[in-house]
């Protein structure tokens, strides 16, 4: 059995959240906050037998696509701040981090 955790940006979790449950998986849905652009994801766990892996994560990859986003640096503080010219910077967001790991048991009470 493995169990896989799998972290999304908000936008794509609930797309991913029907497209897992359309195919009968169990998913538990976690909020969670992403260091790079403090923005929120969902981390989703989802518990399946070896031989479902492959086709979890192609939902996921189906349903998870990376795009392109603006962002304007934040101002940094202190001396450095009177110099500093923000520029905007195009950053690769969304896509998944799927981590796949063994689960020795598991057991539904």
């Amino acid at each position: 059995m493995k169990l896989l955790l799998t972290i999304v940006q908000d936008q794509d979790a609930l797309p991913l959240l029907e497209a897992l449950v359309q195919e009968d998986y169990r998913v538990t849905k976690l909020a969670s906050t992403g260091g790079f652009l403090q923005a929120g994801n969902t981390t989703l766990l989802v518990g399946i037998e070896d031989e479902q892996v492959e086709d979890v994560i192609g939902i996921i990859r189906e349903t998870c696509r990376p795009r392109g986003k603006t962002i304007t640096p934040l101002a940094p503080q202190g001396a450095m701040a009177e110099s500093y010219i923000p520029f905007p910077v195009k950053v690769s967001v969304g896509g998944a981090a799927v981590f796949v790991i063994d689960v020795e048991q598991f057991v539904r009470v």
